[in-house]
């Protein structure tokens, strides 16, 4: 098996050594599919793996553990905080931001494709979501809700969206070619947005910190997929021929 192994990645490096020296200009998005693929994989697997725990006596225990010690926590400041990051992770949350990202991408780098592709990412994890959850139909903690739902728990809609958006502009911002203090700034505060919404709903409630958790892989995932594929579309549409 191991000797499979190695002959098998000898021959893939030689097969890629020999093809990609004609194809300079398209190595960076060879790149790119190759990782990306490799990361959907692991990440499914990771996903399928998680949620085959959901109802082990060792996953109740630490969900338990865990959200225990995030409630433990409850300020009336921090409840403030996180019913408004739970609503920024909410549809009239994006409605707001994607109409602040679509002005800023007319008017500063005069492109609404961005806004499309980020809309796009956005649907489709909350299509999945809600596939998903009814597929997986786990209820919600039986704890005091601050806030009310009405749907199911597993994945957190909400953690998977964050993730699937915010986490897609992440990747816009590192790509943009704009000063790197500011770019750092703007990925710093993305991360710390993604993190409070899914901090949110075990804070609120209304969710395990599994759901959070499988809610991230599953976002992930789609901001990796579709990476992937926009990437794929842009190389064919430079060389068709490709």
């Amino acid at each position: 098996m191991k000797q499979s192994l190695f002959a098998f990645i000898k021959s893939l490096r030689q097969f890629l050594e020999n093809k990609l020296n004609q194809y300079n200009t398209t190595l960076p998005y060879v790149i790119t599919v190759i990782i990306a693929l490799v990361i959907v994989v692991g990440g499914i697997n990771l996903f399928v793996e998680l949620t085959d725990t959901l109802k082990t006596e060792m996953l109740a225990n630490y969900d338990t553990a865990i959200t225990d010690y995030v409630i433990s926590h409850r300020t009336p400041t921090l409840t403030a905080y996180f019913k408004f990051m739970t609503n920024v992770g909410d549809t009239y949350g994006y409605l707001i931001v994607l109409t602040i990202f679509l002005l800023i991408s007319l008017l500063v780098f005069k492109r609404w494709k961005y806004v499309v592709q980020a809309t796009l990412v956005l649907a489709l994890a909350t299509i999945s979501n809600m596939m998903l959850k009814r597929f997986i139909d786990r209820a919600r903690p039986g704890i005091e809700h601050l806030v009310s739902v009405e749907t199911l728990s597993y994945p957190s809609g909400h953690a998977m969206s964050a993730m699937a958006f915010y986490g897609f502009l992440i990747f816009l911002v590192l790509k943009f070619k704009i000063q790197k203090t500011f770019k750092y700034l703007l990925v710093l505060l993305l991360t710390v947005l993604i993190l409070s919404i899914g901090i949110s709903r075990i804070y609120l409630g209304v969710h395990f910190p599994s759901d959070i958790a499988g809610g991230f892989i599953a976002g992930f995932i789609w901001v990796v997929f579709c990476v992937l594929v926009f990437d794929l579309i842009q190389l064919f549409r430079r060389d068709p021929k490709t």
